[in-house]
């Protein structure tokens, strides 16, 4: 990884000139790291600057579906795998609920340059659609070293910038990332949470299909969105589930009003102990009314908080489509899609809180259920988008424990 200490860069001509007659291409993107690492690469995507915290993705498919995520508002990815954008983007595969830019990731980092797109679904250009976005990306550095640096000394702030004619202030750039505040303390769900209700009724795509819409009702949900990815939606409608999303500074009472069946806990970016300094007490009035419940990520942690636990900042996060864990209830081993840099501390969890799932990369905990509550949550993503698939039975259990719920009430 190449370093830069002078803010005044030399012309092209001189700088990039050697002596075998061959020249070195000229550094359109910096990425500046908080410590004054700076690392060249080329640019792509939109021109400028993006800021956030750089943490990495192991994923080997689905980079729309993660670059559009809410939950890495706030975030710069790096992808591990080094040949992302040659299956070109299309308007299916966007995740955020709102389909603006400035939902998802500031930024992105790659290694290999991206080429034209080779999918038959693809309908435009990685790099035309992040310029349309406003993500600032960077191609041409060594990714798997940059994790490294990140799994050994944590995710770090950042700032990466996109030059086309490759002029940069680097001493003004380092001094920006260095100033950026950290993850922990920040409530990022009012950029992303929707502004108004939502009656959601898609379903999940199916080839030579798309995405459909749901026929019959069963029962509903009220979706409280912190950041909800689509897909989390989706398969709540394909089991037949009257979808009611809500804000995240929604009340008890504006929930409890709309006389849900469930109550489902999305996903989102930032410090989960931030938001729940609003969230938590909605969320014990919510658990008080033993409404059926279900979390997922962010809103994992939200239920974890509001049932007594707290919250701790990962190192390095978990950010990936191939996550082992572990259901301890079943005994069964998933293979999932994470996406989180807090988790639970099941040290602090109290007695009437179990867990039920683990990760078999660290130990943390990936899951919890309240003994004396309908109420369960888990901190991988079992809808992926992108990633397997093992984890869709989550879903329908729990749809299983709203339908016992309602049976005793009868």
């Amino acid at each position: 990884m190449a370093t830069l200490q002078e803010g005044n860069r030399e012309s092209n001509t001189d700088r990039d000139a050697r002596p075998d007659g061959w020249h070195d291409e000229a550094a359109t993107a910096l990425l500046v790291l908080a410590d004054g690492t700076v690392l060249e690469g080329a640019g792509f995507g939109a021109a400028g600057e993006a800021t956030g915290e750089v943490c990495f993705n192991t994923a080997m498919t689905g980079y729309q579906e993660i670059l559009t995520d809410p939950s890495y508002l706030g975030q710069i990815v790096t992808f591990t795998f080094p040949h992302i954008g040659n299956v070109g983007v299309n308007d299916e595969d966007i995740e955020s609920l709102s389909l603006a830019a400035g939902n998802g990731a500031n930024g992105v980092i790659v290694h290999a340059r991206v080429t034209e797109p080779a999918n038959w679904r693809a309908t435009r250009n990685l790099d035309r659609w992040l310029a349309a976005r406003g993500i600032v990306g960077l191609s041409g550095i060594d990714t798997r070293a940059l994790a490294i640096r990140v799994r050994e000394k944590g995710m770090v702030n950042a700032v990466v910038a996109h030059s086309p004619d490759g002029t940069f202030d680097v001493e003004a750039l380092k001094a920006r990332a260095a100033a950026l505040p950290d993850m922990s303390g920040l409530d990022l769900v009012p950029a992303v949470t929707t502004a108004q209700r939502l009656d959601w009724d898609e379903t999940s795509w199916e080839l030579g299909e798309g995405y459909g819409r749901r026929e019959g009702v069963k029962r509903r949900v009220v979706a409280i969105d912190y950041g909800v990815k689509r897909n989390i939606l989706r398969l709540l409608a394909d089991r037949e589930c009257e979808v009611i999303v809500l804000p995240a500074a929604s009340t008890a009472r504006d929930v409890l009003a709309l006389e849900p069946d469930g109550i489902f806990l999305s996903n989102g970016p930032g410090d989960p102990a931030a938001t729940a300094e609003y969230a938590v007490p909605v969320l014990r009035d919510l658990l008080e009314s033993r409404v059926p419940l279900f979390g997922i990520c962010f809103g994992h942690q939200l239920l974890g908080l509001a049932a007594g636990g707290r919250t701790v900042k990962m190192t390095q996060g978990h950010h990936g489509a191939n996550h082992p864990v572990k259901d301890v209830t079943t005994g069964k081993v998933e293979i999932v899609s994470m996406n989180h840099g807090f988790a639970v501390d099941r040290e602090s969890l109290p007695d009437h809180v179990k867990e039920t799932h683990v990760s078999l990369f660290d130990g943390s905990n990936c899951g919890i259920a309240l003994t004396d509550r309908p109420a369960f949550s888990v901190q991988h993503h079992p809808e992926a988008s992108p990633g397997p698939q093992d984890s869709h039975y989550l879903f329908d259990r729990f749809v299983e424990m709203i339908d016992r719920e309602k049976a005793a009430r009868r």
